[in-house]
Formats: C-alpha cells, structure tokens, sequence
C-alpha cells in the first residue's frame, strides 16, 4: 500500500498526464490502482471518461479538494496497492495535505525557467510537510517533464534539476502519441504499447516503484 502524489505550483507541466499513465503502468505490473483527481477541472475524470481503460475503473473525484482529500486518500488506499493523487495548479493547500499523506511527491518541472521558479516554490511546500510530519515522507523526487531533448533548454533540464538538491527520475518527453492516447480514453500502455512514450513512462514506474520497495 503506498501513496503517491504529483504536484506542482504551475501548471501545464503534465501532472495529470503523468499521474494517469502511471497508473497504467502499475496496472500492467499487476497491481490495483486508485486514482484520485483533486484538481476542479477534474482533467483526470475527463480523460477516463473517453473510454474504456484502465483509467475508467479507477479514477475518483476528489469533490471537496483540501478539505477531504487525506480522509479520501486513506480510504483508498485500504483496497488498493498504490494511490495517485492528482493535485491542481495554484491551490497551495490542496498539494499540501497530499504531502501530509503521501508516501513519495512527484514534482514534474518542463524545460522553461519559469517552470523552474515555480518548482522551488512547489519543493518549499513540501518541505514543510516532511517538517509537520516530522519524517523523511513525502520521499521528494523531480520529473523532467515535455522535454524536448533537440533543444539546449531541454537537454540541459535533468542538469539544472539536480542542482536543486533532490534526486531526479527518468524524464518524459513532449510526444503526440501521449495527447492521442488521452482522446481515447486509454493509457499510453494501452494505445501505443511499443512506442517511445510508453518506455519512457514504463521506466518512470519502475524508478518510483524501486523507491517503494526500499
């Protein structure tokens, strides 16, 4: 049983991209999945809603955001082996009681410098979480996100990353085959299981089950 959360001050970064095909990919290794789509725009419940994958049988709406959202978290985690949670863009106490209960914050960050601005923002927060638990939980780790590695930005993101100070995951890159995958409905596993997208997101999964297991 764990909880992972994917959070970030800004948004367009790919939280939800992320936190739903991460899903598929712990899926297909064979565990259950909860999802839970804390964001108002409920992007999470839109994409699930297109089809008939992985994600239409596990995505929740997280109707109250802040003010629900642990209790919601500990019940799901009662019937499922992992836990995503989706958190929205500029509602600070919304990713902050994810960090109060996650076992690992995911904070994705694009190869722009304002991405990077909002990331110290977003890493600040959760660590007054750890502070408040008085634990190494929430385990912090960044994701290079949209990367696209024939730019200078792009190649340099993983770099500037670890300068901040936290470990970094494997990165995602900007595909068209992630956006078409959403507008059925499916899973990057599920649409196109032999492409670039689906490696890249199975390798994430891997990196962030490696840490569960320690």
């Amino acid at each position: 049983m764990a909880i992972i959360a994917v959070a970030g001050r800004k948004g367009g970064v790919g939280k939800s991209t992320i936190a739903g095909n991460l899903a598929g990919e712990f899926a297909a290794m064979g565990r259950s999945v909860a999802v839970l789509d804390s964001d108002p725009q409920h992007s999470l419940v839109a994409w699930a809603k297109q089809g008939e994958g992985v994600l239409a049988g596990c995505v929740e709406k997280v109707e109250d955001g802040a003010a629900t959202l642990k209790a919601q978290a500990r019940r799901a985690e009662k019937d499922a082996d992992i836990v995503l949670i989706d958190t929205p863009p500029g509602m600070a106490e919304t990713a902050y009681q994810a960090a109060l209960v996650a076992d690992i914050m995911l904070l994705p960050c694009g190869p722009s410098p304002l991405d990077l601005f909002s990331l110290k923002e977003a890493l600040s927060l959760e660590l007054k979480a750890r502070a408040e638990r008085r634990s190494k939980k929430p385990r912090i780790r960044f994701v290079p996100s949209k990367v696209v590695m024939t730019t200078n930005l792009g190649r340099g993101l993983t770099a500037s990353l670890k300068n901040m100070g936290k470990k970094v995951l494997p990165g995602i890159g900007q595909r068209v085959v992630v956006a078409e995958a959403v507008s059925t409905g499916l899973t990057i596993a599920e649409y196109a299981p032999q492409s670039a997208a689906h490696i890249e997101f199975r390798d994430l999964a891997k990196a962030v089950d490696k840490i569960l297991k320690k």
